[in-house]
């Protein structure tokens, strides 16, 4: 288990927020900083960088497991792209493999997304993807494998109502497959928080 999955939700705390709208959340009962002294901090006046810095962890947080590295990649990909580079970072985000089959409601959390792909429980277009980052392209069909169909996990993250499905995501419940229809713009995503891509973008074009 990673030290992103265990401190999972030391993100929430530590933004402040209930990043995945998860009822399960400490921010629902203690919205404040983790720490012996979380209680007590002293919350000023944040600066230009430190706004925009927050709002590059929130964003990246919120996509589970990725890496700094990863992260700046597809931002340096979504700026080498036409137009706006906020509504390109997103659309870069949410065609990732993990993205989509968490937006499908196959799994209940980004992180059990990235773990279920890892082991081999999907299909793309009928072939075995276990990488994670993998970019999926208009009209792709995200399928969980026949194998993995009766998984206790799947069938609970399907029937929950916590998630509503997006409109670019169309999804088969009983066959289990999901078709990406279109690439999202940053408004259509449906996050549980307010985030602001433009600002990740400031941070990094510093």
């Amino acid at each position: 288990m990673s030290k992103r999955h265990s401190a999972k939700y030391k993100i929430d705390r530590r933004m402040g927020e209930n990043i995945w709208g998860r009822p399960k959340s400490p921010v629902n009962k203690r919205a404040y900083p983790p720490g012996q002294h979380g209680a007590n901090a002293r919350r000023g006046k944040m600066s230009d960088f430190g706004t925009q810095l927050r709002a590059k962890q929130k964003l990246k947080g919120y996509y589970g497991n990725i890496t700094e590295k990863q992260f700046r990649r597809t931002y340096d990909e979504a700026t080498r792209q036409r137009g706006d580079a906020s509504e390109n970072l997103i659309g870069l985000l949410e065609r990732r493999l993990d993205a989509v089959v968490y937006r499908a409601k196959f799994v209940p959390t980004v992180f059990a997304a990235r773990q279920f792909v890892n082991h081999g429980h999907i299909l793309v277009n009928g072939k075995k993807v276990n990488i994670p980052s993998y970019r999926c392209k208009e009209g792709d069909v995200v399928e969980v494998r026949e194998k993995s169909r009766t998984m206790a996990l799947v069938l609970e993250a399907l029937e929950s109502a916590e998630r509503e499905l997006p409109d670019y995501v169309s999804v088969d419940p009983k066959g289990m497959q999901a078709t990406l229809t279109r690439i999202p713009s940053f408004d259509e995503v449906p996050y549980p928080v307010v985030m602001e891509p433009n600002l990740v973008v400031e941070f990094y074009s510093r």
